[in-house]
């Protein structure tokens, strides 16, 4: 597994800094590179590429496909961790953007990933027709914005010191996350035109997402700062609602086992092609960072 994502992630890294050398040498290049590199894990292009090896999708098209999804996730990252909204000082080991540069430019270099993310996924060198590119960019606007990750963040703080339903918690958490994960999980059915799959791939991306969120909430809540590379216990003190607050951190656990399983029911009958996506979703649930 650890194999595999090494790839993915040099492969991803190796396309961004491709398409940023080409870029007009800016003063927001600096920052933008600094919340993006070396950009954690890659576990959401890890996801486009196993989801596109069931629908037999080019792996480079996969590879560009992350890259633009990679560069919403640091934009989303950089801006989570400004202090007028979860005021983080650390992120992947290092300080934050903000804290490196400045809130305006961190806010800035934040707004320009969010738009490079466009850029990738229409340019000539993505090698599918058009109307697929058309429908990647309307998915992946979709998927960022007020009704995917800009709304999930506004509920997060919006539900800060509040009691919150179950309901509620699931809906916020598939926004800031969970959306994001779709987009991974359906643009590989998108580029096959196999449309008859993407509502099933859509559920199960946003499942994951929130099985995402669940490992990451479980390793605030007992994980240790230094291996997850940020501040951990921040979600208790800033009263934060998540699933260990609403059912405690046993009763989460078992949440998150049952989900997982529900989603592997799902996935179950791609047979053999399905067990890299399998692999991931593991990982995913046993990480520790």
């Amino acid at each position: 597994m650890k194999k595999k994502l090494n790839k993915i992630a040099k492969d991803t890294n190796s396309l961004l800094l491709k398409f940023l050398s080409k870029q007009k040498k800016t003063d927001l290049i600096k920052p933008m590179k600094y919340g993006l590199f070396p950009g954690g894990k890659k576990i959401r292009t890890k996801l486009v590429v196993d989801v596109g090896k069931i629908f037999r999708i080019k792996y480079k098209n996969l590879i560009q496909v992350g890259a633009a999804v990679e560069c919403i996730h640091a934009y989303s990252l950089i801006h989570d961790d400004l202090p007028c909204m979860d005021n983080d000082l650390l992120r992947r080991g290092k300080p934050s953007t903000h804290k490196k540069f400045g809130e305006s430019t961190a806010i800035l270099a934040g707004n320009s990933l969010l738009t490079i993310a466009f850029e990738i996924l229409s340019q000539k060198s993505f090698q599918v027709d058009c109307k697929t590119k058309i429908k990647l960019v309307k998915l992946i606007s979709e998927c960022s914005g007020h009704s995917g990750i800009a709304g999930g963040q506004y509920s997060d703080l919006n539900f800060e010191g509040k009691k919150v339903s179950l309901s509620k918690i699931v809906e916020m958490q598939i926004k800031k996350t969970g959306k994001l994960f779709s987009f991974c999980c359906m643009a590989p059915v998108i580029m096959s035109k196999k449309n008859s799959y993407l509502k099933n791939f859509d559920v199960i991306g946003s499942d994951i997402g929130l099985l995402f969120q669940i490992a990451d909430d479980l390793i605030d809540y007992s994980g240790n700062s230094k291996e997850a590379g940020k501040k951990t216990r921040k979600d208790l003190k800033k009263g934060k609602a998540t699933l260990i607050s609403l059912l405690g951190h046993q009763n989460t656990i078992k949440y998150g086992n049952r989900l997982k399983y529900k989603i592997f029911k799902k996935i179950d009958k791609f047979g053999k092609k399905s067990e890299d996506l399998k692999g991931t979703i593991k990982y995913i649930i046993e990480r520790t960072k």
